[in-house]
């Protein structure tokens, strides 16, 4: 099965969850900035996956997949400060999102290097 398909359904098993849980604590807007975080962070993994196929399929790196790195950088940037600013999102949510798909990440990379044949 794809790896990032993997990450993104385990992630959404627990950030939905924690949006739920998340709405009955005080601070107001978390389980969005959960929900906001887990999507910014899966969608930068796909997009990270992505480059990463088209770098490894040539033999360098060419300028299209250098520029897109950066581009996808300054568009998370942009985002995640924008929604800050408008009060949309709190930094803890949206760091508690994108740390569940952090370690979807290392979890499905550790379960796919340690099947066999692989």
């Amino acid at each position: 099965m794809n790896p990032t398909k993997d990450i993104a359904r385990n992630a959404a098993f627990v950030l939905i969850p924690a949006a739920i849980i998340s709405a009955f604590l005080p601070w107001q807007n978390l389980p969005f900035g959960i929900l906001v975080g887990g999507l910014l962070g899966i969608l930068n993994v796909k997009a990270l996956a992505w480059s990463i196929e088209g770098i490894l399929g040539t033999s360098h790196a060419n300028a299209k997949m250098l520029f897109f790195a950066q581009f996808r950088f300054v568009m998370l940037v942009i985002i995640v400060s924008g929604l800050a600013f408008l009060k949309l999102v709190t930094i803890p949510g949206l760091l508690a999102g994108f740390s569940v798909v952090f370690l979807q990440v290392l979890i499905t990379g550790l379960r796919h290097a340690r099947r066999p044949g692989s």
